[in-house]
Order: structure tokens, then sequence, then C-alpha cells
């Protein structure tokens, strides 16, 4: 099956299209294209450019694809939107399913390490978005937190963002964002089986940064 993956969690504008076989679990999904623009406020400009661009290198149409699937954060409001209007935009006018995944997981799911995993990006305000990880299971967060109140044990290793990975004394994995075959993955037990998926659920982890004037009085 051909699968259109999105993320906008983080700064890194993700999209790519990827082949996956649902009838074989020795088959990983492989990327046809993939693009990638690291650029906090150019979300809304470049995904679907990006989008075209892969279905273009993968002598795909639109029509071709069977799934999306969106990575649903934790991530800042506006550009985490984004990424979700866009997939949910294009699975209803192509009727196909669009599933919804943690965009943590889908950094872990490259990360090819047995040790016990800890994953985190960026969350602003000085925060950092995490979750733990150990034999390739969520087993805490995601959650939202100052770095210096993040205890990196028990884990082993880190994953994440550049500029916070090193704030934690763990050898670094060098997967910074979401990849397309990372989302696949974490979504492909659901693929495989053909369930229908949830409503996609943002995970903001708290209010926007940006609020009614109304709000900010209260």
């Amino acid at each position: 099956m051909l699968v259109l993956a999105i993320d906008t969690s983080t700064p890194a504008v993700t999209a790519g299209v990827v082949r996956f076989d649902r009838e074989s679990d020795a088959d990983a999904p492989k990327a046809l294209a993939t693009r990638i623009t690291v650029d906090a406020r150019a979300h809304a400009e470049v995904l679907t450019p990006q989008i075209l661009e892969c279905l273009a290198e993968s002598g795909h149409a639109p029509a071709d694809l069977d799934a999306v699937v969106v990575g649903v954060g934790p991530g800042p409001f506006t550009g985490l939107r984004v990424g979700m209007a866009t997939g949910a935009a294009f699975g209803d006018a192509l009727g196909i399913p669009v599933h919804g995944v943690c965009s943590l997981d889908a950094i872990a799911a490259d990360v090819s390490d047995d040790r016990d995993l800890l994953v985190v990006t960026d969350a602003r305000r000085r925060e950092v978005y995490w979750a733990r990880y150990s034999g390739g299971k969520r087993v805490e967060g995601p959650n939202v937190v100052k770095p210096s109140e993040l205890d990196p044990a028990p884990s082993e290793v880190i994953a994440g963002s550049a500029s916070h990975v090193d704030m934690f004394d763990l050898p670094v994995e060098p997967v910074e964002t979401p990849s397309p075959v990372g989302l696949v993955s974490v979504a492909a037990q659901a693929l495989r089986v053909g369930v229908e998926p949830e409503p996609m659920v943002p995970l903001y982890l708290r209010r926007p940064d940006a609020v009614e004037l109304a709000d900010r009085r209260k």
C-alpha cells in the first residue's frame, strides 16, 4: 500500500510517500520520497508543495494513496494543527483513512537500539516534550516539563531535539525529528489490520501560546 506521512510537531516540516506491505511483518516501510524543511514559521506555506513534490518524485498521483499517517504531537498549537488539518483534508478528499500517531513514538521507532530510550523535543517556553521507551514500547509520557525537572534515569540513551539532548548526561542517538518511515512504522499494525482509525486528537499538553484577550484577563 502507498501511504502519505506528515508531521509538523517540530520546527521540521516533514512529508513523505512510503511504500508499506501490509501482508508481511518482515517487510519494513520504505520511503519513496521525502521532503523536510526546518522552519518553525513555514508549516502552512511549504507542507502541501512538499507533499506534491513527493508524489511527483515517487511517480504517483494523490488518487494512488491508500492511507495517510499524521503526527499528532506533542507540539506547539499553530504548527501542529497545520499538519493535522492537511492530512485530514487529503483523507477526506480521497476517501482514505487517516491515522494519527504520537510524534515522539515516531522518533523512537527510528532509533535502532534496544536500550531504554528517552525522547525529548522543543516545547518552547524553556520546556521540553518527553516520553520514555523500553523494548520499543512507550512506558511513560508524553508530557511537558522544564529540562531541569526531568530525571534522565533510568533511560540509557536519548534522541530528539539537537538543542536539548545535550542537556542530559546520556549517549545521543542521531534522530531529531519524526521521519515518514518512523510515522508509518508506528501505525503499521493498524494499517495491516485495516481498522477504522479513531478521530485524531492533537497532543498539545497545555494551552496554546496565543489566547483570547478575555482569557488573558482571567
